[in-house]
């Protein structure tokens, strides 16, 4: 394991968006949460989060490929920054564990598929959503066109990932997809996103 070094961020120095009630944890406490090699992926799922996570991501799999924890409780949000930390949770070195609670939807969902299943852990009264992607389309009748034209392509692209991950027929999935899909624990187990219902930190076996 590598000599610890001095954390390349800062924890407490950004400014809420306006009229965001975001009361984040302090800095030190954040420091204890990376030196237990912990992570928290909490809110909505966004360029400025998906930052963070990642750095934390980067920054400890650079100390060493000792396990990571990565709990999540987010209902979702911009596809491309969960495609980031989705796409890292693969490409570092270190193992890493994903533990939802409370509600982990659309593309929270999508991160925690980015590890194998035995790696997919969750509170008792944890939710799940899938849902196919969702835009805003403005401006003029060809880019309009051009937009609904991508979000085809994100849907059967996340409709692919989501039958990869979890052993489902694409198939079933692209029809589960077309409105919300909401699961218990149960229901998520039995769909294959969830691998383990865990009531104590010391259940988690990475």
């Amino acid at each position: 394991m590598r000599a610890t070094a001095p954390l390349p961020f800062r924890l407490d120095d950004e400014e809420p968006e306006e009229n965001e009630v975001r009361p984040a944890p302090t800095a030190p406490i954040m420091t204890k949460f990376l030196e237990a090699r912990t992570i928290l992926l909490f809110g909505g799922i966004d360029h400025k989060l998906a930052q963070s996570v990642a750095t934390q991501l980067l920054y400890l799999d650079h100390l060493s490929h000792e396990p990571i924890k990565l709990i999540i409780n987010s209902p979702g949000g911009h596809v491309e920054s969960g495609d980031t930390i989705h796409d890292l949770l693969t490409f570092i070195e270190a193992p890493v564990a994903v533990i939802g609670t409370g509600w982990v939807a659309s593309a929270g969902t999508h991160i925690f598929l980015g590890v194998p299943k035995e790696r997919r852990f969750c509170l008792p009264n944890t939710r799940f959503l899938i849902h196919q992607p969702s835009g805003g389309a403005m401006g003029r009748a060809g880019d309009i066109a051009i937009q609904a034209a991508e979000i085809v392509k994100m849907r059967e692209r996340l409709a692919r990932i989501i039958a990869q991950e979890t052993g489902q027929p694409v198939e079933r999935v692209r029809e589960d997809i077309d409105h919300d899909y909401w699961m218990n624990v149960e229901e998520a187990k039995d769909y294959g996103i969830l691998g383990t219902v865990v009531r104590s930190m010391k259940e988690v076996r990475i």
